[in-house]
């Protein structure tokens, strides 16, 4: 088992940048890749960034080139950097952990971009 707690939203003009951070209750290197995953109203969760062991990550077309995911092993964080936020990234923003068996979620995060 493990906690994973989100901190970091808000809200932000277009334009703007916000730096969410997860925090693990235990060692993150346990996970095959970390990720932050968001839910806009009415849609479905999506993949926004992930970052595995060994520092490989992978983008949404929605956001490469905007976005940057990065970790701390040694402080179990994993940080996501926001630069030119648009309305369409408004959503609740997921940390997630993701292991052989499943995954572990974080309680959400608000990012409100406003226009």
């Amino acid at each position: 088992q493990v906690q994973l707690v989100e901190s970091g939203g808000g809200l932000m003009q277009a334009g703007g940048s916000l730096r969410l951070s997860c925090s693990a209750s235990r060692s993150i290197l346990n996970f095959n890749y970390m990720g932050w995953y968001r839910q806009a109203p009415g849609k479905q969760r999506e993949m926004v960034a992930t970052i595995t062991n060994s520092g490989s990550t992978a983008y949404a077309d929605s956001v490469k080139g905007r976005f940057a995911i990065s970790r701390d092993n040694a402080k179990n964080t994993v940080t996501l950097q926001m630069n030119s936020l648009k309305p369409d990234d408004t959503a609740v923003y997921y940390c997630n952990a993701h292991f052989a068996y499943g995954n572990y979620w974080g309680q959400g995060t608000q990012v409100t971009v406003s226009s």
